[in-house]
Order: C-alpha cells, then structure tokens, then sequence
C-alpha cells in the first residue's frame, strides 16, 4: 500500500467559489478572495492501494440522483429538494453514515476520487434539506458565507468540511481541473449535479461528460465574439488552470457547435458571471 502525495496548498490555486461575497464589506470579500489558510488536515493524507480492484456502493446515493434530480429544458439539473425531504432524508442519512464507515485507504485513485466527489455533493445536499426553505446556499452561513468551512462528515477518525474535501483532497491530490465540473454548490450557476452517481470503473467518461455539458452551456460559456462571458469558477480558480489563455485552451477541447465558434480565436474573457440562486426544481 502505498500514499497519494500530501496534502499542501498549492500556490495560485486556493480561491473558493464560496468566498465570493455580495453582501458583505468590501474588506471582508478582499479577506475572503485571498489564498486560503491551510486546510484542518495539515500534513496527514489518506493512503491509497495502486492494487485494489474493490469498488464502494453508491446505489442509494444513485437511485437519489435518479430520481430528484430532473434536466430542464434549458440544461440545468435541479433537485426536487422539498420531495427528497418528505420521501428520502432517511435514505440520504445512511448512504452519508455508511460513506463516514468506509476505509477510504483500501480502494484504488479512481474508486476514492469518485469516493470524494459523491461524498461532497450528498453532503451538500443534506445541508440544504436540513436548512430548508433557502434561496442560496449562501443564506445558510453567516454574513453570506455559506457551510464550506462547518463540519460536514467524518473519515477514517478525520472530521472534515466540505472545504476540506474540495480544498485539501481532492484539488491538491489530484491535480484534475474536471473536478470543478464534478463537485456541486447547490447552485444554478454551478456545473450540474450529475443524475447519476460517480464511480471508479467510469470516471473519465463522467468527468469529461461534465466538462462538456458546462462548457457547452451559457453558464459556462456565453456572450458574443469578441465579447467572451465565462463563469467565475473560471476566474475564482484560474490558477488550476494556469492562466486564462489556458483557460480558453482547455474550453476548445470541449467545445462543440456555437460555443466552438464562440471561443474560436478568443484571446481573452470579457467578465465573468455566476448564478447562486438554489438550483431547485
């Protein structure tokens, strides 16, 4: 058994899509938008086996997906969160506590990947139906600052916030930029929450099916030649990137129809925009 590399900040690249504030002090939101503080976890990591085929069961978390998380017709997923609390708050409770009793350190880089990023957003979603009604997420922190630093679940004896997981695990250990279309803030603006559960054995499939669905989206990518409007994780995070020339380089890979002649030739993004209301059905 061997280690994923430790957990570390990594430089330019620590800017949370949460931390942009609308509603709060012009010093506070320049406080925020800074690096962020290392993460709780410090220097300890998770260990991972390079030869463990075993897989984790996400079917209670995939048949929530499938049925409380609709497509409108403008490509926006959105959860039926009143429905799922009346119907499903128990079930979503045991697939949390049964993720909490997984010993995250025998699975393979793919299986605890997809691990991360089904824990991230079932977690997400419990915050919302405990706090419901909220027209954001943003409502349920203080001073608009959200539930990405509270305590969130427990693994292997390590109590860790969705930050955590996010900001300390999955971004600095897997160094894949698809992981902003994968985790989920609970908002329009955000790339979907996927109808369907991640898994090991199909991650690159799902996670270059998110990409493209967010890039090929107005949300992702819209405005007019010339006058490129991107969403702001492209900005809050463009370090994980590198700059915004790598941005516009990575968008091409997934770009088809009118968001390929969009970004054809582009040197830049005009502004940036992002959506917080809940992305409720």
């Amino acid at each position: 058994m061997t280690s994923v590399a430790s957990f570390q900040s990594v430089a330019n690249a620590r800017f949370s899509r949460r931390s942009i504030l609308a509603s709060v002090p012009a010093t506070a939101i320049l406080a925020a938008c800074g690096p962020s503080a290392p993460g709780s976890l410090g220097e300890e990591r998770f260990a991972t086996s390079e030869t463990s085929e075993a897989t984790i069961d996400h079917s209670i978390w995939n048949d929530m997906l499938q049925e409380y998380v609709i497509e409108d017709p403008g490509g926006v997923n959105l959860v039926e969160y009143d429905r799922m609390k009346e119907e499903a708050a128990g079930d979503l409770a045991s697939y949390l506590q049964a993720m909490q009793e997984v010993a995250i350190e025998d699975f393979g880089a793919d299986e605890q990947f997809a691990f991360w990023v089904n824990l991230y957003n079932a977690a997400t979603v419990d915050v919302i139906l405990k706090n419901m009604p909220v027209d954001s997420i943003r409502d349920i922190g203080l001073l608009g600052t959200g539930p990405w630093k509270d305590d969130a679940v427990t693994v292997a004896g390590r109590t860790l916030s969705l930050d955590n997981i996010e900001h300390d695990i999955l971004r600095p250990e897997w160094r894949d930029v698809r992981i902003h279309y994968a985790v989920n803030c609970a908002s329009i603006g955000c790339p979907n929450l996927a109808r369907e559960a991640y898994t090991g054995s199909r991650l690159e499939e799902m996670l270059d099916a998110a990409a493209s669905a967010y890039i090929n989206h107005p949300r992702g990518f819209g405005g007019e030649s010339g006058r490129i409007v991107a969403s702001s994780i492209f900005d809050w995070y463009r370090g994980d990137w590198g700059s915004v020339a790598d941005v516009l380089d990575h968008a091409r890979e997934y770009a088809e129809g009118p968001t390929a002649e969009l970004l054809d030739g582009a040197k830049g993004i005009e502004m940036y925009d992002y959506d917080w209301a809940l992305n409720l059905a």
